[in-house]
């Protein structure tokens, strides 16, 4: 089966084709801080690394059936179901099925998947579309299993209710006087937004798709700075909803300068899903913004594998392989929507899959605590899974190469 990009409506899938076949009529051009004389990803290659994510995914496997937990990464083990990250792991075996048809891997996919069943219900805080999206949502797109639509459903239902009317968004995380937040929204809550609109295709109801686009725009608006970067935390006053400041809790420390390079990158992603799941130009011309941004920021590596931030003072050491594969994930989906940057933004997230690909940042199976990247940071200034492993860089970058497989064949 098709990603999700392609495989819309006919019409979608023509309008891309129509996009790509004119992007590539076009003059070539050089791409600024972009060099790479190796070969695109063979189909070889991409069959391998999912050989070795299948390996590295049943070694794990023996731990999640005894514990009923889910790895989270190296330093932090394997986490209970309420963990933001659990719906990574099924995430992931739903992925490796997908390319593999590998029964048994479906198998261990439908378990993991069910332990995380009781997470519909929650209304704690935004990651609801983590846990349950990255899970039943592949499941769910793979299988078509009717138990599977109705989880997202009711996990859905409980996302909105964290919606304000006033604020025109989704509480990402609960009040806090510590940190001065009466209403925090971060960037990650943009990703989330995907099981919104999977629930309006599941029951016809618009009020999803509504508060999709409604925190969307006051995100657009409100988080955003002039140059397109954007900032981990706003807050805004939950009696009359107005923005009240920005802040962080990643990234650099100081909300003024930060510019948190898995940040950019999910908001990337958040946008260009945005445009698929709507039409509407307004997130399209967002996320060509933010891509741009990106691409042509001066403390980009030439593996284009980011620092942890891309405006600390000093450039610090640690990458963050994790906004590489999100980078690469979101780049792919949207080489198929840009009118007139379709080739350069295929090419950018071809670099970056290439270099995530090397013997630098894959891991050898058996290695690696048995996760696939090497090199992600989950929380630098905090001294939290710094230059280590995470298991939604794995997610990503498998989500990335089967985006690749299937539209590198329009270059």
């Amino acid at each position: 089966m098709n990603r999700k990009l392609l495989i819309t409506t006919k019409g979608s899938v023509l309008f891309i084709i129509a996009v790509l076949i004119t992007a590539c009529a076009s003059k070539k051009k050089n791409l600024e801080n972009i060099t790479s004389n190796q070969e695109r990803l063979s189909n070889s290659k991409i069959a391998a690394i999912f050989q070795v994510e299948k390996q590295q995914l049943s070694y794990a496997w023996k731990t999640v059936k005894r514990k009923g937990k889910l790895p989270r990464s190296i330093d932090k083990g394997y986490r209970p179901i309420d963990d933001w990250t659990s719906g990574f792991y099924p995430g992931n075996l739903w992925l490796v099925y997908e390319y593999t048809h590998d029964q048994n891997i479906k198998r261990n996919a439908e378990y993991a998947t069910a332990l995380l069943e009781e997470e519909k219900y929650n209304t704690r805080d935004h990651d609801i579309g983590f846990r349950i999206y990255c899970s039943y949502g592949n499941g769910y797109r793979l299988t078509q299993s009717s138990h599977y639509k109705d989880v997202i459903i009711q996990a859905a239902e409980s996302a909105i209710q964290r919606y304000s009317p006033k604020v025109k968004a989704i509480m990402s995380w609960e009040p806090n006087s510590d940190r001065d937040w009466q209403f925090p929204v971060i960037i990650d809550n943009m990703i989330n937004l995907e099981l919104l609109f999977a629930a309006t295709h599941a029951t016809g109801d618009s009020i999803y798709y509504k508060i999709a686009v409604d925190h969307a725009i006051t995100t657009m608006k409100n988080q955003f700075r002039d140059n397109y970067s954007c900032s981990h935390v706003v807050d805004y006053d939950s009696i009359t909803g107005q923005f009240r400041k920005m802040d962080w809790n990643n990234g650099n420390n100081d909300p003024s300068i930060a510019v948190w390079s898995r940040g950019q990158s999910w908001g990337l992603y958040g946008y260009t899903m945005m445009f698929r799941e709507t039409g509407d130009k307004q997130f399209l011309i967002h996320a060509e913004k933010i891509a741009d941004f990106i691409l042509n920021h001066p403390n980009m590596p030439k593996d284009m594998i980011p620092y942890w931030d891309y405006s600390t003072p000093e450039i610090p050491t640690a990458r963050d392989a994790s906004a590489a594969a999100i980078m690469a994930s979101a780049l792919m989906e949207l080489s198929g929507f840009s009118p007139t940057h379709s080739k350069r933004y295929f090419e950018a997230g071809e670099k970056i899959l290439e270099s995530l690909s090397s013997s630098t940042y894959l891991a050898q199976s058996g290695t690696n605590g048995n996760f696939l990247l090497k090199h992600a940071t989950g929380n630098f200034v905090r001294k939290s899974e710094v230059d280590g492993t995470l298991i939604y860089a794995d997610y990503y970058f498998l989500e990335a190469l089967l985006r690749y497989t299937d539209i590198k064949k329009m270059f």
